[in-house]
This record gives structure tokens, sequence and C-alpha cells, in this order.
């Protein structure tokens, strides 16, 4: 299977960038500045239906995550510990293989197939957590 080096390119700077954003605002929460503004909003497909939107979950799988509770992440949104493990399997894959200058060949490469899992697991994560509320009466997210 032949790679693209420039999506590569692209996904690893991406990568680094959605990282040194992320650890920014668990620092910003850290520091309280999330409670000074009110906290998150509510979900508005939520307020409106009552039923869960695809990304519910997300928020709880990643304190679930930054906690060590990989089940509880996994449960709350698959895609969070997905895009966890191989998003930084890329990341530092990609660094080593950079840092080689190619000697040590590990860097995964960009497939199109990652993303189509990644749409997949939030598919069938909102359709089962929207079907166990309408049909079992069990709201999964409290």
């Amino acid at each position: 299977m032949k790679t693209d080096p420039f999506l590569d390119k692209c996904f690893y700077i991406a990568g680094w960038v959605v990282l040194a954003l992320t650890v920014g605002v668990l620092t910003a929460v850290r520091l309280g500045a999330l409670e000074r503004l009110g906290g998150l909003p509510p979900c508005i497909l939520h307020s409106l239906t009552g039923l869960y939107c695809p990304g519910c979950g997300g928020t709880r799988a990643v304190s679930a995550l930054l906690h060590g509770r990989l089940l509880r992440s996994f449960f709350f949104h698959p895609l969070v510990l997905y895009t966890a493990v191989f998003g930084g399997w890329f990341l530092l894959s990609q660094t080593i293989e950079r840092l080689s200058r190619g000697k040590l060949r590990i860097g995964m490469h960009y497939r199109d197939i990652y993303l189509w899992i990644a749409l997949a697991i939030v598919m069938v994560n909102w359709i089962a957590k929207n079907l166990i509320l309408v049909i079992g009466g069990i709201a999964l997210m409290g």
C-alpha cells in the first residue's frame, strides 16, 4: 500500500497542534477557568430532543481516560480511546522515524480506513446509546 508523505506530514503537524491545544485547555480547566466562565454549555441536540448527539459522552470519556479509567472512557465514548491509542502511536512512531532520519522505519502512515473506522465508531455509539435510551428507557449519560 502506497503512503502519501504529504498527508503524513499534515496529520503529524495537526496532531501536535491538537495535542498542544488540549494541554492548554486542560491547564485552563485545572486552574478553574471553566468554572469562572459558567462551565460547559448544555448539548443543544439533547436539550431540544432528549436524544444524545454523536459526541455525547466525549468530555466524560476524556476525563475518565486522564484518570486512567480505560473501560469507563470506552463506555462514555469509544472514539476517545481509539483516538488516544492510534493518534498517540501515530505521533510517537512518526517522531521516532523523523528523529532517526528514516533509519528506524516504524512510522505509522495515514490510511483512509482509520477515518472510516472512526466514523463507524461514532455512528454505532450514537445509534446504540439512543436505542437504549428510546427502547429501554435507560439514560446512559445521566
